[in-house]
Protein backbone atom coordinates (compact mmCIF):
# COMPACT_ATOMS: atom_id res chain seq x y z
CA UNK A 1 0.00 0.00 0.00
CA UNK A 2 2.32 2.43 1.08
CA UNK A 3 5.04 3.72 -1.48
CA UNK A 4 6.52 6.47 1.05
CA UNK A 5 9.81 7.97 -0.57
CA UNK A 6 12.58 10.67 1.04
CA UNK A 7 10.61 13.92 0.66
CA UNK A 8 13.79 15.15 -1.32
CA UNK A 9 13.19 12.63 -3.95
CA UNK A 10 9.24 13.71 -4.08
CA UNK A 11 10.41 17.21 -4.30
CA UNK A 12 13.11 16.61 -7.41
CA UNK A 13 10.24 14.32 -9.09
CA UNK A 14 7.85 17.46 -8.85
CA UNK A 15 10.38 19.51 -10.70
CA UNK A 16 11.81 21.13 -7.61
CA UNK A 17 15.53 22.14 -8.01
CA UNK A 18 17.54 20.58 -5.47
CA UNK A 19 19.09 23.99 -4.66
CA UNK A 20 15.16 25.01 -3.77
CA UNK A 21 15.12 22.41 -0.76
CA UNK A 22 15.66 23.57 2.13
CA UNK A 23 16.13 20.10 4.50
CA UNK A 24 14.44 19.64 7.73
CA UNK A 25 15.47 15.98 8.38
CA UNK A 26 14.86 13.36 5.00
CA UNK A 27 10.86 13.28 6.64
CA UNK A 28 9.80 16.73 5.76
CA UNK A 29 11.34 19.93 3.77
CA UNK A 30 10.75 23.58 2.98
CA UNK A 31 10.19 24.70 -0.44
CA UNK A 32 12.24 28.10 -1.44
CA UNK A 33 9.78 30.55 -2.71
CA UNK A 34 12.12 30.56 -6.10
CA UNK A 35 10.49 26.95 -7.19
CA UNK A 36 7.97 29.01 -8.08
CA UNK A 37 9.82 30.85 -10.46
CA UNK A 38 8.55 30.43 -14.51
CA UNK A 39 6.43 27.76 -13.32
CA UNK A 40 3.48 27.44 -15.19
CA UNK A 41 0.39 27.50 -13.00
CA UNK A 42 -2.03 25.16 -15.27
CA UNK A 43 -3.66 22.82 -12.46
CA UNK A 44 -7.27 22.72 -11.29
CA UNK A 45 -8.10 24.00 -7.79
CA UNK A 46 -10.42 21.53 -5.91
CA UNK A 47 -11.79 22.88 -2.49
CA UNK A 48 -13.27 20.74 -0.11
CA UNK A 49 -15.41 21.82 2.01
CA UNK A 50 -17.96 20.25 4.87
CA UNK A 51 -22.02 19.87 6.47
CA UNK A 52 -21.84 21.31 9.67
CA UNK A 53 -19.63 19.10 11.64
CA UNK A 54 -20.94 17.72 14.95
CA UNK A 55 -19.10 14.85 17.95
CA UNK A 56 -19.35 12.03 15.47
CA UNK A 57 -17.33 13.62 12.60
CA UNK A 58 -17.10 14.69 8.57
CA UNK A 59 -13.53 13.60 8.27
CA UNK A 60 -12.75 16.53 5.58
CA UNK A 61 -8.72 16.22 6.29
CA UNK A 62 -9.16 12.10 5.11
CA UNK A 63 -11.29 13.12 2.78
CA UNK A 64 -8.77 15.42 0.59
CA UNK A 65 -6.04 13.02 1.47
CA UNK A 66 -8.47 10.19 0.06
CA UNK A 67 -9.03 12.37 -2.93
CA UNK A 68 -5.78 13.39 -3.92
CA UNK A 69 -4.59 9.94 -3.49
CA UNK A 70 -7.80 8.42 -5.45
CA UNK A 71 -6.42 10.96 -8.31
CA UNK A 72 -3.41 9.00 -8.26
CA UNK A 73 -5.09 5.85 -8.85
CA UNK A 74 -6.78 7.13 -11.78
CA UNK A 75 -3.49 7.98 -13.54
CA UNK A 76 -3.91 11.57 -12.71
CA UNK A 77 -1.31 13.59 -11.29
CA UNK A 78 -2.55 15.56 -8.01
CA UNK A 79 -1.11 17.26 -4.85
CA UNK A 80 -2.32 18.42 -1.66
CA UNK A 81 -2.56 21.75 -0.34
CA UNK A 82 -3.43 21.98 3.52
CA UNK A 83 -3.36 23.67 6.79
CA UNK A 84 -0.46 22.84 9.50
CA UNK A 85 -2.30 21.80 12.87
CA UNK A 86 -2.68 23.78 15.92
CA UNK A 87 -1.17 22.46 19.10
CA UNK A 88 -4.44 23.59 20.66
CA UNK A 89 -6.89 21.03 19.52
CA UNK A 90 -4.32 18.67 19.26
CA UNK A 91 -3.94 18.83 23.11
CA UNK A 92 -7.27 20.05 23.48
CA UNK A 93 -10.31 17.95 21.67
CA UNK A 94 -9.34 17.09 18.20
CA UNK A 95 -6.08 15.04 19.06
CA UNK A 96 -4.54 15.48 15.43
CA UNK A 97 -5.27 16.92 11.96
CA UNK A 98 -3.30 14.58 9.40
CA UNK A 99 -5.95 12.53 8.36
CA UNK A 100 -6.73 8.92 9.26
CA UNK A 101 -6.46 5.37 8.29
CA UNK A 102 -5.22 4.85 4.74
CA UNK A 103 -5.59 8.36 4.40
CA UNK A 104 -3.05 10.18 6.12
CA UNK A 105 0.04 12.40 5.22
CA UNK A 106 3.16 11.89 7.19
CA UNK A 107 5.31 11.89 9.36
CA UNK A 108 2.09 12.59 11.31
CA UNK A 109 3.26 13.04 14.74
CA UNK A 110 6.33 15.87 13.57
CA UNK A 111 3.25 17.93 11.45
CA UNK A 112 0.93 17.71 14.46
CA UNK A 113 3.26 18.67 16.97
CA UNK A 114 6.52 21.22 15.95
CA UNK A 115 6.49 20.28 12.68
CA UNK A 116 9.49 22.94 11.03
CA UNK A 117 8.12 25.58 13.74
CA UNK A 118 6.32 27.83 11.93
CA UNK A 119 3.62 28.59 14.78
CA UNK A 120 6.78 29.12 16.91
CA UNK A 121 8.07 31.74 14.62
CA UNK A 122 4.95 33.33 13.82
CA UNK A 123 3.94 32.98 17.89
CA UNK A 124 7.18 34.96 18.62
CA UNK A 125 6.52 37.76 15.78
CA UNK A 126 3.57 38.57 17.15
CA UNK A 127 4.95 38.98 20.89
CA UNK A 128 7.61 40.07 19.92
CA UNK A 129 5.60 42.94 18.64
CA UNK A 130 3.38 43.02 21.66
CA UNK A 131 6.48 43.17 24.22
CA UNK A 132 7.73 46.30 22.09
CA UNK A 133 4.44 47.91 22.27
CA UNK A 134 4.42 47.99 25.89
CA UNK A 135 8.29 48.93 25.80
CA UNK A 136 6.78 52.20 24.12
CA UNK A 137 3.96 52.70 26.39
CA UNK A 138 6.76 52.08 29.94
CA UNK A 139 9.22 54.36 27.89
CA UNK A 140 6.55 57.29 26.79
CA UNK A 141 7.55 57.08 23.52
CA UNK A 142 4.46 55.95 21.35
CA UNK A 143 1.40 58.21 20.67
CA UNK A 144 -0.40 54.97 21.21
CA UNK A 145 -3.14 55.64 24.00
CA UNK A 146 -2.68 53.06 26.98
CA UNK A 147 -6.68 52.34 26.76
CA UNK A 148 -6.73 51.82 23.05
CA UNK A 149 -4.52 49.24 22.41
CA UNK A 150 -5.67 46.03 20.24
CA UNK A 151 -2.60 43.83 20.01
CA UNK A 152 -2.50 40.98 22.49
CA UNK A 153 -0.41 38.38 22.67
CA UNK A 154 -0.67 34.55 21.30
CA UNK A 155 -0.20 31.07 22.50
CA UNK A 156 -0.50 28.03 20.50
CA UNK A 157 -2.11 26.46 23.26
CA UNK A 158 -6.03 26.18 24.42
CA UNK A 159 -6.00 28.12 27.99
CA UNK A 160 -9.52 30.28 29.20
CA UNK A 161 -7.24 31.49 31.92
CA UNK A 162 -5.26 34.00 29.43
CA UNK A 163 -8.15 35.40 27.47
CA UNK A 164 -8.05 38.27 30.15
CA UNK A 165 -5.27 39.47 31.88
CA UNK A 166 -3.34 42.74 32.95
CA UNK A 167 -0.27 43.38 32.17
CA UNK A 168 2.43 46.12 33.70
CA UNK A 169 1.92 44.94 37.49
CA UNK A 170 5.94 45.55 37.96
CA UNK A 171 6.99 48.49 39.39
CA UNK A 172 6.33 51.30 37.64
CA UNK A 173 4.87 49.36 34.94
CA UNK A 174 1.92 50.97 32.72
CA UNK A 175 -1.38 48.85 34.06
CA UNK A 176 -3.67 47.86 31.45
CA UNK A 177 -6.12 44.67 30.60
CA UNK A 178 -5.13 42.75 27.88
CA UNK A 179 -5.38 38.78 26.92
CA UNK A 180 -4.57 36.27 24.69
CA UNK A 181 -5.58 34.65 21.36
CA UNK A 182 -4.55 31.31 20.16
CA UNK A 183 -1.68 31.58 17.68
CA UNK A 184 -4.02 30.08 14.91
CA UNK A 185 -6.03 33.36 15.70
CA UNK A 186 -3.01 36.17 14.92
CA UNK A 187 -3.22 38.43 12.63
CA UNK A 188 0.50 37.62 11.70
CA UNK A 189 -0.62 34.16 10.91
CA UNK A 190 -3.28 35.39 8.75
CA UNK A 191 -0.73 37.75 7.18
CA UNK A 192 1.69 34.97 6.35
CA UNK A 193 -0.59 32.95 4.90
CA UNK A 194 -1.94 35.30 2.33
CA UNK A 195 1.67 37.00 1.86
CA UNK A 196 2.88 36.22 -2.12
CA UNK A 197 6.51 37.64 -1.50
CA UNK A 198 8.73 38.44 1.70
CA UNK A 199 7.88 42.15 0.05
CA UNK A 200 4.41 41.53 -0.08
CA UNK A 201 4.65 40.21 3.68
CA UNK A 202 6.66 43.00 4.71
CA UNK A 203 4.22 45.70 3.40
CA UNK A 204 1.57 43.61 5.35
CA UNK A 205 3.22 43.48 8.72
CA UNK A 206 4.09 47.70 8.58
CA UNK A 207 0.07 48.59 8.31
CA UNK A 208 -1.23 45.86 10.96
CA UNK A 209 -2.96 48.67 13.72
CA UNK A 210 -2.22 48.17 17.01
CA UNK A 211 -4.52 50.54 18.40
CA UNK A 212 -5.53 54.41 18.52
CA UNK A 213 -4.44 57.58 19.61
CA UNK A 214 -5.92 59.79 22.00
CA UNK A 215 -7.48 61.78 19.12
CA UNK A 216 -8.56 58.76 17.18
CA UNK A 217 -6.16 58.12 14.73
CA UNK A 218 -5.19 54.61 14.07
CA UNK A 219 -1.36 53.90 14.94
CA UNK A 220 0.60 51.18 12.48
CA UNK A 221 2.89 48.20 13.75
CA UNK A 222 5.52 50.10 11.26
CA UNK A 223 5.87 52.75 13.74
CA UNK A 224 7.17 50.16 16.35
CA UNK A 225 10.02 50.29 14.08
CA UNK A 226 10.49 46.10 14.48
CA UNK A 227 9.36 45.59 11.20
CA UNK A 228 12.83 44.20 10.03
CA UNK A 229 13.25 42.21 13.03
CA UNK A 230 9.62 40.69 12.61
CA UNK A 231 10.33 40.04 8.54
CA UNK A 232 13.78 38.07 10.11
CA UNK A 233 11.39 35.95 12.15
CA UNK A 234 9.43 34.94 9.84
CA UNK A 235 11.63 34.43 7.30
CA UNK A 236 11.75 30.52 6.59
CA UNK A 237 7.92 30.07 8.05
CA UNK A 238 7.03 31.99 4.46
CA UNK A 239 8.32 28.97 2.85
CA UNK A 240 6.14 26.11 2.18
CA UNK A 241 6.82 22.76 3.72
CA UNK A 242 6.53 19.60 1.74
CA UNK A 243 5.63 15.91 3.18
CA UNK A 244 3.43 13.01 1.49
CA UNK A 245 0.78 11.36 2.10
CA UNK A 246 0.73 7.43 2.50
CA UNK A 247 0.59 6.49 -0.75
CA UNK A 248 3.03 8.96 -2.60
CA UNK A 249 0.79 12.45 -3.36
CA UNK A 250 2.46 15.37 -2.50
CA UNK A 251 1.42 17.26 -0.11
CA UNK A 252 2.17 21.18 0.44
CA UNK A 253 1.48 21.87 4.22
CA UNK A 254 1.70 25.67 5.54
CA UNK A 255 -0.13 27.81 7.58
CA UNK A 256 -3.23 27.34 10.14
CA UNK A 257 -5.40 29.79 10.82
CA UNK A 258 -9.07 28.45 11.94
CA UNK A 259 -12.11 28.95 10.16
CA UNK A 260 -14.41 29.96 13.00
CA UNK A 261 -12.42 32.42 14.31
CA UNK A 262 -9.91 33.41 11.41
CA UNK A 263 -10.47 33.02 7.72
CA UNK A 264 -9.38 29.00 7.86
CA UNK A 265 -7.36 28.37 4.54
CA UNK A 266 -3.63 27.28 4.19
CA UNK A 267 -1.09 29.59 2.28
CA UNK A 268 -1.79 31.16 -1.02
CA UNK A 269 1.77 30.30 -1.50
CA UNK A 270 1.27 26.77 -0.87
CA UNK A 271 -1.92 26.87 -2.73
CA UNK A 272 0.32 28.00 -5.76
CA UNK A 273 2.49 25.33 -5.45
CA UNK A 274 0.69 22.55 -5.60
CA UNK A 275 -1.29 24.64 -8.74
CA UNK A 276 2.16 24.25 -10.66
CA UNK A 277 3.41 21.10 -10.01
CA UNK A 278 -0.01 19.20 -10.39
CA UNK A 279 -2.61 18.91 -12.68
CA UNK A 280 -5.17 19.13 -9.67
CA UNK A 281 -4.15 20.60 -5.90
CA UNK A 282 -6.74 19.58 -3.81
CA UNK A 283 -7.23 21.83 -0.71
CA UNK A 284 -9.71 22.32 1.92
CA UNK A 285 -11.41 25.26 4.06
CA UNK A 286 -11.74 24.57 8.05
CA UNK A 287 -14.86 23.52 9.11
CA UNK A 288 -18.16 23.84 7.19
CA UNK A 289 -18.94 25.46 3.78
CA UNK A 290 -20.70 28.67 6.13
CA UNK A 291 -17.48 28.82 7.67
CA UNK A 292 -14.26 27.82 5.37
CA UNK A 293 -15.39 27.91 2.32
CA UNK A 294 -17.09 31.42 2.06
CA UNK A 295 -14.36 32.91 4.13
CA UNK A 296 -12.11 30.90 0.79
CA UNK A 297 -14.16 32.82 -1.50
CA UNK A 298 -14.39 36.10 -0.35
CA UNK A 299 -10.99 36.25 1.41
CA UNK A 300 -8.42 33.96 -0.04
CA UNK A 301 -9.69 34.04 -3.56
CA UNK A 302 -10.92 37.96 -3.54
CA UNK A 303 -6.96 38.51 -2.91
CA UNK A 304 -4.99 36.07 -4.64
CA UNK A 305 -7.36 35.92 -7.79
CA UNK A 306 -7.50 32.00 -7.21
CA UNK A 307 -10.30 30.16 -7.81
CA UNK A 308 -11.40 26.64 -7.53
CA UNK A 309 -13.05 24.23 -10.85
CA UNK A 310 -14.69 22.36 -8.01
CA UNK A 311 -16.28 21.94 -4.78
CA UNK A 312 -16.33 18.76 -2.39
CA UNK A 313 -18.97 18.92 0.39
CA UNK A 314 -18.01 15.96 2.39
CA UNK A 315 -20.93 14.28 4.44
CA UNK A 316 -21.13 11.65 6.77
CA UNK A 317 -24.45 9.14 7.93
CA UNK A 318 -22.95 9.60 11.47
CA UNK A 319 -23.43 13.34 11.40
CA UNK A 320 -26.54 13.34 9.30
CA UNK A 321 -28.21 11.37 12.01
CA UNK A 322 -26.93 13.60 14.55
CA UNK A 323 -28.30 16.59 12.46
CA UNK A 324 -31.65 14.16 12.35
CA UNK A 325 -31.81 14.58 16.27
CA UNK A 326 -29.99 11.16 16.93
CA UNK A 327 -28.00 11.07 20.37
CA UNK A 328 -24.24 10.40 19.84
CA UNK A 329 -24.44 6.84 21.81
CA UNK A 330 -26.99 5.77 19.43
CA UNK A 331 -25.41 6.27 16.16
CA UNK A 332 -24.55 2.81 14.94
CA UNK A 333 -28.49 2.23 15.16
CA UNK A 334 -29.88 1.89 11.46
CA UNK A 335 -31.87 5.12 11.51
CA UNK A 336 -32.80 6.49 7.60
CA UNK A 337 -35.69 8.56 8.55
CA UNK A 338 -32.85 10.21 10.88
CA UNK A 339 -30.57 10.90 7.96
CA UNK A 340 -33.30 12.34 5.83
CA UNK A 341 -34.50 14.63 8.24
CA UNK A 342 -30.40 15.74 8.76
CA UNK A 343 -29.92 16.16 5.19
CA UNK A 344 -31.79 19.72 5.28
CA UNK A 345 -28.12 20.66 6.75
CA UNK A 346 -26.62 18.97 3.55
CA UNK A 347 -29.19 20.96 1.51
CA UNK A 348 -27.91 24.63 3.25
CA UNK A 349 -24.70 24.19 2.25
CA UNK A 350 -25.27 23.03 -1.22
CA UNK A 351 -27.20 26.10 -1.38
CA UNK A 352 -24.44 28.29 -0.45
CA UNK A 353 -22.30 26.33 -2.60
CA UNK A 354 -24.22 27.07 -5.60
CA UNK A 355 -23.99 30.71 -5.51
CA UNK A 356 -20.64 30.74 -6.64
CA UNK A 357 -21.44 28.86 -9.46
CA UNK A 358 -19.06 25.63 -9.47
CA UNK A 359 -19.86 22.58 -10.02
CA UNK A 360 -20.74 21.08 -6.35
CA UNK A 361 -19.83 16.80 -5.67
CA UNK A 362 -21.00 15.45 -2.19
CA UNK A 363 -18.48 12.61 -1.03
CA UNK A 364 -20.18 10.63 1.70
CA UNK A 365 -16.92 9.99 3.95
CA UNK A 366 -18.10 6.18 5.02
CA UNK A 367 -18.26 4.93 8.40
CA UNK A 368 -18.37 1.15 9.04
CA UNK A 369 -21.78 1.69 10.73
CA UNK A 370 -23.35 3.03 7.76
CA UNK A 371 -26.10 0.62 6.09
CA UNK A 372 -26.56 0.59 2.85
CA UNK A 373 -29.92 1.97 3.53
CA UNK A 374 -28.38 5.29 4.63
CA UNK A 375 -26.08 5.44 2.08
CA UNK A 376 -29.13 4.75 -0.48
CA UNK A 377 -30.83 8.08 1.03
CA UNK A 378 -27.91 10.17 0.57
CA UNK A 379 -27.00 9.67 -3.39
CA UNK A 380 -30.95 9.74 -3.64
CA UNK A 381 -31.73 13.35 -2.17
CA UNK A 382 -28.00 14.44 -4.10
CA UNK A 383 -29.71 13.02 -6.92
CA UNK A 384 -33.07 14.54 -6.71
CA UNK A 385 -31.36 17.84 -6.89
CA UNK A 386 -28.97 16.77 -9.86
CA UNK A 387 -25.59 16.56 -7.66
CA UNK A 388 -23.38 14.21 -8.13
CA UNK A 389 -22.39 12.14 -5.47
CA UNK A 390 -20.19 8.89 -4.50
CA UNK A 391 -19.29 7.11 -1.40
CA UNK A 392 -15.98 7.31 -0.33
CA UNK A 393 -13.84 4.71 1.48
CA UNK A 394 -10.77 6.59 2.30
CA UNK A 395 -9.86 5.60 5.79
CA UNK A 396 -10.39 1.22 4.93
CA UNK A 397 -9.46 1.37 1.73
CA UNK A 398 -7.52 4.56 1.05
CA UNK A 399 -7.37 5.80 -2.52
CA UNK A 400 -8.99 3.10 -4.42
CA UNK A 401 -11.97 3.78 -2.13
CA UNK A 402 -11.87 7.57 -3.58
CA UNK A 403 -11.73 5.92 -7.25
CA UNK A 404 -15.50 6.76 -8.10
CA UNK A 405 -14.92 10.41 -6.37
CA UNK A 406 -11.86 11.19 -7.98
CA UNK A 407 -13.84 10.62 -11.47
CA UNK A 408 -16.73 12.77 -10.53
CA UNK A 409 -14.10 15.27 -9.45
CA UNK A 410 -12.13 15.35 -13.07
CA UNK A 411 -15.47 15.74 -14.66
CA UNK A 412 -16.24 18.55 -13.15
CA UNK A 413 -13.14 20.17 -12.82
CA UNK A 414 -13.40 20.02 -16.70
CA UNK A 415 -15.89 22.51 -17.45
CA UNK A 416 -14.94 26.01 -18.00
CA UNK A 417 -15.93 28.24 -15.07
CA UNK A 418 -17.28 31.83 -15.37
CA UNK A 419 -15.23 34.51 -13.47
CA UNK A 420 -16.07 33.96 -9.33
CA UNK A 421 -19.01 35.69 -8.31
CA UNK A 422 -18.83 37.11 -5.02
CA UNK A 423 -22.01 37.62 -2.72
CA UNK A 424 -20.46 41.26 -1.84
CA UNK A 425 -18.34 44.30 -2.53
CA UNK A 426 -15.84 45.61 -0.67
CA UNK A 427 -17.23 49.52 -0.97
CA UNK A 428 -20.44 48.38 0.29
CA UNK A 429 -21.23 49.70 3.99
CA UNK A 430 -20.51 46.69 6.60
CA UNK A 431 -24.41 46.18 7.78
CA UNK A 432 -24.93 45.19 3.87
CA UNK A 433 -21.76 43.01 3.57
CA UNK A 434 -22.90 41.41 6.90
CA UNK A 435 -26.90 40.83 5.65
CA UNK A 436 -25.40 39.50 2.18
CA UNK A 437 -23.25 36.28 4.60
CA UNK A 438 -25.85 35.92 6.85
CA UNK A 439 -28.97 35.31 4.38
CA UNK A 440 -26.67 34.20 1.27
CA UNK A 441 -24.74 31.70 3.38
CA UNK A 442 -26.41 30.84 7.02
CA UNK A 443 -29.47 31.35 6.09
CA UNK A 444 -30.77 34.05 8.78
CA UNK A 445 -33.54 37.17 8.91
CA UNK A 446 -30.67 39.26 9.59
CA UNK A 447 -28.27 40.65 11.26
CA UNK A 448 -28.29 42.67 14.87
CA UNK A 449 -25.48 44.78 15.75
CA UNK A 450 -25.24 45.57 19.93
CA UNK A 451 -24.53 48.76 20.95
CA UNK A 452 -20.83 47.93 21.46
CA UNK A 453 -20.27 46.67 18.34
CA UNK A 454 -22.10 49.39 16.49
CA UNK A 455 -19.57 52.13 18.43
CA UNK A 456 -16.24 49.78 17.80
CA UNK A 457 -17.49 50.12 13.79
CA UNK A 458 -17.91 53.86 14.02
CA UNK A 459 -14.48 54.23 14.96
CA UNK A 460 -13.29 51.65 12.04
CA UNK A 461 -15.04 53.68 9.66
CA UNK A 462 -13.64 56.99 10.59
CA UNK A 463 -10.54 55.82 10.10
CA UNK A 464 -10.88 53.78 6.91
CA UNK A 465 -11.08 50.37 7.38
CA UNK A 466 -14.55 49.14 6.73
CA UNK A 467 -13.75 48.87 3.50
CA UNK A 468 -12.40 45.54 3.50
CA UNK A 469 -13.92 41.80 3.27
CA UNK A 470 -15.85 39.69 6.33
CA UNK A 471 -14.13 37.42 7.94
CA UNK A 472 -16.75 36.25 10.68
CA UNK A 473 -15.83 34.31 14.30
CA UNK A 474 -18.99 32.16 14.48
CA UNK A 475 -19.51 28.90 15.93
CA UNK A 476 -18.80 26.28 13.86
CA UNK A 477 -21.23 24.11 15.41
CA UNK A 478 -24.46 25.35 13.84
CA UNK A 479 -25.24 27.66 10.40
CA UNK A 480 -26.66 30.21 13.52
CA UNK A 481 -24.59 31.84 16.18
CA UNK A 482 -26.05 29.17 18.67
CA UNK A 483 -24.05 26.36 19.17
CA UNK A 484 -27.45 24.21 19.79
CA UNK A 485 -28.96 24.73 16.87
CA UNK A 486 -28.10 21.74 14.83
CA UNK A 487 -29.94 21.31 11.20
CA UNK A 488 -31.29 23.90 9.59
CA UNK A 489 -32.16 26.39 11.49
CA UNK A 490 -34.78 29.02 10.14
CA UNK A 491 -36.28 32.13 12.03
CA UNK A 492 -32.90 33.48 13.52
CA UNK A 493 -31.02 36.51 13.84
CA UNK A 494 -27.16 36.76 13.66
CA UNK A 495 -26.03 38.79 16.34
CA UNK A 496 -22.57 40.73 15.77
CA UNK A 497 -21.05 41.78 19.77
CA UNK A 498 -17.77 43.30 18.46
CA UNK A 499 -15.10 43.75 15.85
CA UNK A 500 -11.44 43.25 15.38
CA UNK A 501 -9.38 45.20 12.69
CA UNK A 502 -6.50 43.03 10.97
CA UNK A 503 -5.95 45.62 8.46
CA UNK A 504 -2.43 43.85 7.41
CA UNK A 505 -4.11 40.34 6.52
CA UNK A 506 -6.70 42.46 4.56
CA UNK A 507 -9.86 42.14 6.16
CA UNK A 508 -12.29 43.39 9.38
CA UNK A 509 -13.37 40.18 11.89
CA UNK A 510 -17.04 40.12 13.38
CA UNK A 511 -17.49 38.08 16.31
CA UNK A 512 -20.95 37.23 16.82
CA UNK A 513 -22.24 35.00 19.74
CA UNK A 514 -19.89 33.80 22.38
CA UNK A 515 -17.12 33.47 19.97
CA UNK A 516 -13.74 33.29 21.69
CA UNK A 517 -10.17 33.92 20.20
CA UNK A 518 -9.05 31.48 22.72
CA UNK A 519 -10.38 28.63 22.77
CA UNK A 520 -10.56 26.03 26.02
CA UNK A 521 -9.75 22.77 27.20
CA UNK A 522 -12.40 20.17 27.67
CA UNK A 523 -13.17 18.24 30.60
CA UNK A 524 -10.38 15.42 30.20
CA UNK A 525 -8.04 16.70 27.55
CA UNK A 526 -6.40 14.70 24.23
CA UNK A 527 -2.86 16.03 25.85
CA UNK A 528 -3.77 12.99 28.78
CA UNK A 529 -3.26 10.22 25.95
CA UNK A 530 0.12 11.43 24.63
CA UNK A 531 2.97 9.56 25.21
CA UNK A 532 7.18 8.69 24.74
CA UNK A 533 7.60 5.06 24.51
CA UNK A 534 11.32 3.97 25.62
CA UNK A 535 12.45 4.24 22.20
CA UNK A 536 11.11 7.96 21.73
CA UNK A 537 8.15 7.02 19.20
CA UNK A 538 5.48 9.51 20.06
CA UNK A 539 1.66 7.86 21.14
CA UNK A 540 -1.37 8.72 21.62
CA UNK A 541 -1.55 11.77 18.77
Amino acid sequence: MSTLLPVAEVARSLGIAPEFLHAYGQDKVKISLEALANKPQEGKLILVSAITPTPAGEGKTTVSIGLAQGLKQIGKHAALALRQPSMGPVFGRKGGATGGGKSRITPGESINLHFTGDFHAITSAHNLLSSVVDNCLFNKTTRLAVDRVLWKRVLDVNDRALRSIQTGRAKDGTLRNTGFDITAASEVMAVLCLSESLKDLRARLKRMVIGFDAEGEPVFADEMRVTGALVALLRDAMMPNLVQSLEGVPAFVHGGPFANIAHGCNSVLATRMALAHADYAVTEAGFAFDLGGEKFMHIKCRQSGLAPAAIVIVATVRALKMHGGVALDALTQVDVAAVERGLANLAAHLDAAAQFQRPVIVAVNQFTNDSAEELEAVHRFCAARGVKSATANVFGEGGPGATQLAELVVQAAAADSPPLPLLYQNDQPVPEKLHAVATKVYGARGVVLTEAAQEKLAVFDRAGFTKLPLCMAKTQNSLSDDATKQGRPTDFDITVRDFEIANGAGFLVALTGTMMRMPALPKIPAAERVDVDDLGHITGV
